[in-house]
């Protein structure tokens, strides 16, 4: 006797990429268990994922920090260092165009301005602290030496000093480096004493990149030889505000030492309380020189 065999076949299908259908696999994805063909594998702890998880993965992953709590990579284009150049040579553009330019902008005490009127810090333009340190001497021989310098200075080191802090801090570390300077040349020198240029910010800089390169262990010899140069000049050359430099100089050490020795529990605290305590010691002692000028008129 005979029966007929109603037993389906077995399945012989061989299964394919969830991604490219035409290619055959039989590794799955440790995630979503999905087949994967080799372009779609990523290796992982154990086995191999698909893109999809991958990418899923990564959004939730904190992205790396350096030692001074900075995010992104290496390869993370200098954006502030940049910008900070291209308004320096925009503003001696302008100066070049204009004269006028100097005289609104530049780091004055209290004076009395071509036009005839008095003008400066200590008569409400407080901006002027600010403003100078984008300007520089307008044309010569000198003029073209001076911004060519702090360029260079700026592009040299402030890249660097920019991957290692992140931009907030490093913007931060550059305007109240320059800053200072301008408020010890405020407190110290004549109420008519002028001053342009970046050198204050620099000078924060080259003391930022020390105090920074020994907390890291890098080395620090060429930045101290590149320090004792200028500081030779400063103090070598009368027409330099030696006030504005070293005023940059202790306030860029200052900063640093604050962002690059902070305790890890309270680095963020640390990193947010210094420049802004900074800016505040620097804004009282404005105010108490202003009060001086005035009550002196």
């Amino acid at each position: 006797m005979s029966t007929d065999d109603q037993t389906p076949a077995p399945e012989t299908s061989v299964p394919t990429c969830y991604r490219h259908p035409g290619r055959e696999t039989y590794v799955r994805c440790t995630r979503c268990d999905r087949f994967i063909c080799p372009d779609c594998m990523r290796d992982a702890a154990v086995g191999h994922q698909c893109v999809e998880c991958v990418a899923e993965g990564n959004r939730g992953m904190r992205k790396a920090r350096t030692v001074l709590g900075a995010r992104g990579s290496s390869s993370a284009v200098p954006v502030v260092s940049y910008t900070l150049i291209g308004a320096c040579l925009a503003a001696y553009l302008a100066e070049l165009a204009s004269w006028q330019v100097v005289w609104d902008f530049m780091m004055l005490g209290r004076a009395v301005l071509p036009d005839g009127t008095v003008g400066g810090v200590a008569e409400g333009e407080w901006y002027r602290l600010f403003t100078t340190m984008f300007l520089h001497q307008r044309g010569g021989t000198f003029g073209i030496a001076h911004i060519l310098f702090n360029m260079w200075a700026l592009w040299a080191v402030g890249p660097s000093l920019e991957q290692v802090l992140g931009r907030w801090r490093f913007l931060a570390l550059y305007v109240l480096s320059g800053l200072g300077g301008s408020v010890l040349l405020y407190l110290v020198g004549a109420p008519n004493d002028a001053a342009v240029g970046a050198s204050g910010a620099i000078f924060g800089l080259f003391g930022a990149f020390f105090v920074i390169g020994r907390r890291l262990g890098s080395p620090v010899g060429p930045i101290v030889f590149l320090l004792v140069i200028n500081l030779v000049i400063t103090f070598g050359v009368p027409s330099i505000s030696w006030q504005g430099h070293i005023g940059g100089l202790v306030v860029g050490a200052a900063l640093a030492a604050a962002y690059a020795y902070a305790p890890a529990a309270r680095q963020r605290v640390i990193h947010i309380a210094a420049p802004v305590l900074i800016f505040a010691l620097l804004a009282v002692l404005v105010l108490v020189r202003t009060a001086d000028l005035t009550s002196a008129t």
